[in-house]
């Protein structure tokens, strides 16, 4: 017995640590944040002007769908109650936009994720979309966005399913995709897939910062 009371001490310790570095229970680590964007304050209400919205060299920013031209841009720096964001209430026909890193791809696998600052009218939710490195679009159905007041929401990318995405039109085809292959995402981006309804309540989405967390893939 004498020895037997420090056993199973070592032993209680030792479950209690639990499982250490390389052993059975550690997750895949989180992605570093692969982009951020703010939006750059354009003094009052204006179309976009891609060259000139984004607040960092290697972004590009990227309109897309039959009512590109009639998206917003809106808000003030440092304001919480109306940030900087794009804005489509005046998008007649659908809309969205798109963030592309100059020099890298992105993995938006394992633990990757979307964190945004979002408010909406109306039913409109905010939805992402990806542009993959071969060229095909898609959308989620994750959708984000309160009419009240402005949220700050992040999602896993694991958890999305997606939708084929004709850009030129905006509309959604074929069957539900669990799975997607996003090891090498050209763009990222978001739409609401429906019209705007013009200033004041009705139906549209403000986007305002976007992060993206994900591994970075060198262009070739």
């Amino acid at each position: 017995m004498i020895f037997l009371l420090p056993l199973c001490m070592i032993g209680t310790a030792a479950a209690q640590r639990g499982p250490g570095p390389g052993r059975e229970g550690r997750g895949p680590s989180r992605p570093q944040l692969f982009l951020s964007e703010e939006w750059k304050a354009a003094g009052g209400e204006q179309g976009v002007n891609p060259a000139d919205a984004v607040t960092h060299a290697n972004l590009e920013l990227k309109l897309y769908g039959p009512g590109a031209k009639e998206i917003q841009i809106t808000g003030a720096a440092g304001n919480e109650s109306n940030p900087v964001h794009l804005w489509t209430g005046l998008c007649e026909q659908t809309c969205a936009a798109a963030l592309r890193d100059k020099d890298n791809y992105v993995d938006l696998t394992g633990l990757a994720m979307i964190r945004w600052v979002t408010k909406t009218s109306g039913f409109q939710q905010v939805h992402p979309m990806v542009k993959l490195a071969d060229g095909t679009w898609y959308v989620g159905d994750h959708a984000d966005g309160s009419p009240t007041d402005w949220h700050t929401d992040e999602f896993s990318l694991a958890d999305v399913h997606w939708l084929r995405l004709n850009i030129a039109k905006l509309v959604t085809t074929g069957n539900l995709v669990k799975n997607l292959d996003l090891s090498k995402v050209d763009e990222v981006g978001f739409t609401s897939l429906v019209p705007g309804s013009g200033h004041g309540p009705g139906g549209w989405i403000d986007v305002g910062k976007i992060e993206v967390f994900g591994k970075p893939v060198k262009r070739q």
